[in-house]
């Protein structure tokens, strides 16, 4: 029998964004402050699996949560990826969406293995959180 799905599990009040077809979370182990996984709420490995209604739906929510990110943070920008099996260590779709600053050196080292970051307690935690679902507003 597989493992149950982490991301067909996230509890309610981790949750940034959310609509009728995805929903949002804070990465547990981010590459900057405000890095949020937007995954379909349907449960679709990879972008592979995926229908057209899936991608339009996420493309549309990116970009919603794209301008909520660059507001909550002042962000000069975002980097936007998505996985598919090789380096996709949860097995469902889902976007990377981070916020980034001139000077941030995300791709500094010239390799896609990056230095994560921590937050500092559940409190920053849930305070980056409520910056974001702010910025929906």
């Amino acid at each position: 029998m597989s493992k149950p799905c982490p991301f067909c599990a996230i509890p309610e009040d981790d949750i940034v964004y959310e609509d009728a077809a995805a929903l949002a979370f804070l990465d547990h182990s981010p590459l900057a402050i405000g890095h949020v996984l937007l995954i379909p709420r349907l449960h679709v490995e990879t972008i592979f699996d995926a229908d057209d209604a899936v991608l339009i739906a996420l493309a549309l929510a990116s970009r919603t949560l794209a301008v909520a990110i660059r507001t909550a943070f002042a962000a000069d920008g975002l980097f936007v990826a998505q996985n598919n099996v090789i380096s996709q260590s949860v097995p469902h779709m889902h976007v990377h969406l981070v916020p980034r600053f001139q000077g941030d050196k995300l791709f500094s080292n010239g390799s896609m293995v990056w230095k994560r970051v921590r937050y500092r307690d559940d409190a920053h935690r849930q305070e980056t959180a409520a910056r974001i679902r702010a910025a929906l507003l």
